[in-house]
């Protein structure tokens, strides 16, 4: 959340000349509402049930870049795809800056709580060993402009698939 996944993911499409997906855009277009207004009537777990039927479409495709949203990570099927069709970044952020990111969004739902600090450190805590285990990269987006980590995420990538 706020690590540079949309502005990243276009950046490296555009550089590697394949087609960009955000699975949170891909949903929303699909069911014709926001994210957060599925998060209202159908609460987190319908969405992550959403979601992961997205990401399994997304996964089956070749060649495009694929952003997902920060919770894609928390259910196995999700990673399991995720790892067997596709190079895995794990944009690392701190939690300061992602506050500094999205203070002012109100489209994040699990951010709409009276301590978003709280919350964000939270969902380090349970999600990063997620994101490392999957991750085949790892790369701080709170310390770069996006340009220079999108040259050493397609550096390390171009290392990898040669």
């Amino acid at each position: 959340m706020g690590a540079g996944k949309t502005t990243i993911g276009r950046q490296l499409a555009k550089a590697l000349k394949v087609p960009f997906y955000d699975s949170d855009k891909a949903i929303e277009e699909s069911t014709g509402v926001d994210i957060p207004t599925i998060f209202e009537f159908e609460g987190e777990e319908g969405f992550r049930d959403r979601e992961q039927k997205m990401i399994q479409q997304l996964t089956e495709m070749h060649g495009i870049v694929l952003a997902t949203g920060g919770g894609a990570i928390l259910r196995e099927q999700n990673r399991k795809a995720l790892k067997e069709h596709g190079f895995v970044i794990y944009l690392q952020c701190s939690v300061d800056r992602i506050l500094e990111r999205t203070r002012r969004d109100t489209q994040r739902p699990l951010l709409q709580t009276d301590n978003p600090r709280e919350r964000l450190e939270n969902l380090f805590a349970q999600r990063e060993p997620l994101y490392l285990a999957c991750a085949d990269y790892k790369i701080d987006t709170g310390a770069m402009q996006s340009k220079a980590a999108v040259s050493r995420i397609l550096e390390q990538y171009r290392s990898v698939n040669r």
